[in-house]
């Protein structure tokens, strides 16, 4: 054999067990021994079998990315695996699940017509409250406080004392309207008298002056047949004298008589001005007199409804001014003011049942819608909105509408607490 042949280039290296897992050297091919191409034999005349060792070692390892690649095998190539998709594949994959979900979403359906069906009966909000016309107890009369006579909370009938101002200064002012009254009494008495006795006067002013008629009338006849006589010759001349002077005296008799029944009756005249005024005087006193006797019933503060005492800032020997609120009292008679929204209106009718529940008590009341006020609440607040001015944005108005018990509530309830009111519109 010649030098250049490859045989005679010595055994190949056998890689040792341990470095299998090394996989083969990066710097150059691994070679293997293929028994088809070595035709040599041993010496025996067998051929040549190579080592498990060395076939092992000589066969190229596989890379990492290779086995990861191999691992994963394709789904296209695994034809009948997947089945029908969408609802129907759900359905086979699981079915209970799929029956359970239909079935909640029919019944979520039907809830939802039945809620819709039952609500479009009613309407309701949550911005309602307990209203009354609260009564603030001031005093009419000033003075100092003798007595209270309530507590916080208390209730009261409609009459029941409260509490009690000093009424010595109202104790003199009746009696010294009383002193006027009788005064003027008195003078209008004296004046009564007076006119009596004045019209006795007239009466004898009027005699005076028929009198003096009647000796005028005499006078007049004797001047007469007088002066006829002297006309005639018959009698004397002093005689015509005397008896007309006699007549002018007569005639001033008569004159002044009956000037003295004019003045008489004149006085008459001035006496019953005088009783006007004296009577205008005593109704003056009398009024005096109410005044004085409304303002020491004053001093005694009284319930004018039934409710319960509150807000009480009274306290014995405290002064109390005209008009200064001492204590108030919330009536029994309470209603609900519910300010629904104009859209909540179109059935809504005098009349209609309502169902309050109180928040407070958690408790429901049957009502009656009373009365709807003729306007939202802002169009009667202290600054009503101006539309028709600046940009206009519409918004949804509320309405107050009066709703009231038609029995009065068995608990205790008070201006201001919240209640929900559900009105139903169509019965």
């Amino acid at each position: 054999m010649s030098s250049a042949d490859p045989t005679d280039a010595g055994p190949p290296a056998v890689t040792p067990r341990g470095d299998l897992s090394r996989g083969p050297s990066p710097k150059g091919p691994s070679f293997r021994i293929n028994p088809k191409k070595s035709p040599e034999r041993s010496a025996g005349g067998e051929p040549d079998q190579p080592d498990d060792a060395e076939l092992r070692a000589e066969r190229p390892q596989p890379k990492p990315e290779d086995k990861k690649t191999d691992r994963v095998a394709p789904k296209d190539d695994q034809p009948g695996d997947q089945g029908p998709k969408g609802i129907k594949g759900a359905f086979q994959k699981h079915p209970i699940a799929m029956i359970v979900c239909l079935g909640l979403i029919v019944l979520g359906l039907i809830v939802g017509i039945a809620w819709y069906l039952h609500a479009r009966h009613y309407e309701s909000t949550d911005d309602a409250f307990i209203d009354g016309r609260s009564v603030l107890v001031s005093p009419e009369v000033g003075g100092s406080i003798t007595s209270v006579n309530v507590t916080d909370n208390q209730i009261v009938k409609k009459g029941d004392l409260l509490a009690t101002i000093d009424t010595r200064n109202y104790k003199a002012a009746l009696d010294q309207a009383d002193g006027l009254i009788e005064q003027d009494e008195a003078t209008t008495k004296n004046i009564d008298a007076q006119i009596a006795s004045q019209k006795a006067q007239i009466e004898q002013a009027a005699q005076q002056v028929t009198e003096a008629q009647a000796a005028l009338k005499f006078s007049t006849d004797e001047n007469n047949r007088y002066q006829d006589l002297v006309q005639k010759g018959a009698g004397t001349v002093q005689r015509a004298q005397q008896a007309s002077s006699d007549f002018t005296g007569k005639q001033a008799a008569l004159d002044a008589a009956s000037a003295a029944k004019l003045v008489a009756e004149r006085q008459i005249d001035v006496l019953n001005a005088q009783k006007i005024g004296a009577a205008a005087q005593l109704d003056q006193a009398k009024a005096q007199k109410d005044r004085a006797a409304a303002d020491l019933a004053r001093t005694e503060l009284r319930a004018t409804v039934e409710g319960r005492v509150t807000k009480l800032t009274a306290a014995v020997g405290a002064l109390a001014a005209p008009g200064q609120s001492i204590m108030i009292v919330v009536p029994t008679d309470i209603w609900v003011t519910a300010n629904f929204k104009e859209s909540q209106l179109a059935l809504m009718r005098v009349g209609q049942p309502v169902d309050i529940e109180i928040d407070a008590f958690g408790k429901t009341f049957p009502g009656h819608v009373d009365s709807v006020q003729a306007g939202s609440g802002t169009a009667f607040s202290l600054l009503p909105a101006e539309n028709a001015t600046g940009n206009y944005v519409k918004v949804v108005q509320r309405v107050p509408v009066k709703i009231t018990f038609d029995q009065r509530p068995d608990v205790e309830l008070g201006p201001g607490m919240s209640v929900v009111p559900t009105v139903t519109v169509r019965p």
